[in-house]
């Protein structure tokens, strides 16, 4: 089945939100990895759709960023659409105004909301109290559009999900999160090594155990690193410190140590493994240089995703 067959699966996003894959099937999860690889290929042949024109974007950001500023801005334009970018310091909420007022003010000037926040409960009462779509551009808990660009990603590498394995080491963290869910639903099998008192939290690997029954995915939950990358077709981590944790740095070098994706722990990997990161990167922290910049590295493919993955989350709740 070609990606733009399985991307013109007739599902209905209307009046739904996108704060997390947990409240999506495999089908639709599906829809999006496909349709963004539509996207992607039209862009390549130079067919530029306009579906959302006279449609507009507004963009909250809490946190800084490269990446998914620069993706949804280019998307939404690409689309054309407009993007109206607004930080914690171009609005009221900075100065007081509550997110339900936010939600019900912005819902009368705008098509849809992407947001990137370091609380997914204000993600949450945002979409409570709009009449658009609220999207999840990353949150204290997931990441679900890095996730989509991802799986976009492996699916260009290894041309499928189910009996692969993502071996993911570090910290248990929004961008780990989003990756279990999308892989247990899939069924592809999921291991994971992080550091004691630093694993996912305990209700979202209870949630993807419930999906691992249905999908047969395997699930591995360790702190060994080699136990987790042993026989892994994709290897994956992230910073070992995130956005808001600056004053736990020091602690947290310190903890991971042990953690980090070098030429000895990609060994033991598959032959043909891929190593995936969603950027930033430390080098010589989380990742050497000789991995992430190694002929298995596929972080910059990755990078480029984000902004076609963004776009089939515009098409399909803006559309």
């Amino acid at each position: 089945m070609s990606t733009e067959t399985r991307a013109n699966q007739k599902l209905s996003f209307k009046g739904r939100d996108f704060l997390t894959l947990a409240d999506y099937t495999k089908e639709e999860i599906e829809h999006f990895i496909f349709l963004g690889l539509e996207l992607k290929e039209k862009l390549k042949q130079g067919i530029m759709e306009q579906p959302l024109k006279g449609k507009t974007l507004g963009m909250i950001f809490e946190k800084a960023s490269t990446r998914t500023r620069v993706s949804f801005e280019v998307g939404m334009v690409q689309l054309g659409g407009f993007p109206l970018f607004l930080s914690k310091n171009d609005l009221q909420i900075g100065r007081g105004e509550s997110i339900a007022d936010t939600a019900k003010v912005m819902s009368r000037y705008v098509d849809g909301i992407m947001m990137r926040t370091d609380n997914q409960k204000k993600l949450v009462e945002l979409a409570r109290y709009s009449t658009i779509p609220i999207i999840n551009g990353l949150s204290d808990f997931f990441h679900p559009t890095q996730a989509i660009a991802d799986f976009m990603t492996i699916y260009e590498e290894k041309k499928g999900f189910k009996g692969l394995k993502l071996a993911y080491v570090g910290d248990g963290n929004n961008v780990a999160n989003s990756l279990y869910i999308i892989a247990t639903k899939l069924g592809m099998d999921f291991a994971i090594a992080s550091p004691k008192g630093y694993e996912m939290p305990k209700e979202i690997i209870e949630l993807g155990i419930e999906e691992a029954k249905i999908s047969g995915s395997k699930i591995t939950i360790t702190n060994n690193p080699k136990e987790a990358v042993s026989n892994a077709d994709i290897v994956y981590t992230d910073v070992w410190t995130s956005m808001g944790q600056e004053e736990e740095a020091v602690e947290r070098i310190k903890q991971f140590m042990d953690y980090q994706v070098n030429e000895n722990l990609v060994s033991v990997a598959k032959e043909g493994y891929i190593f995936m990161h969603c950027l930033p990167a430390h080098r010589g922290e989380e990742v050497t240089s000789e991995v992430i910049d190694g002929e298995h590295s596929v972080v910059f493919d990755e990078a480029e995703n984000r902004l076609h993955a963004h776009k089939a989350i515009l098409v399909s709740f803006l559309g």
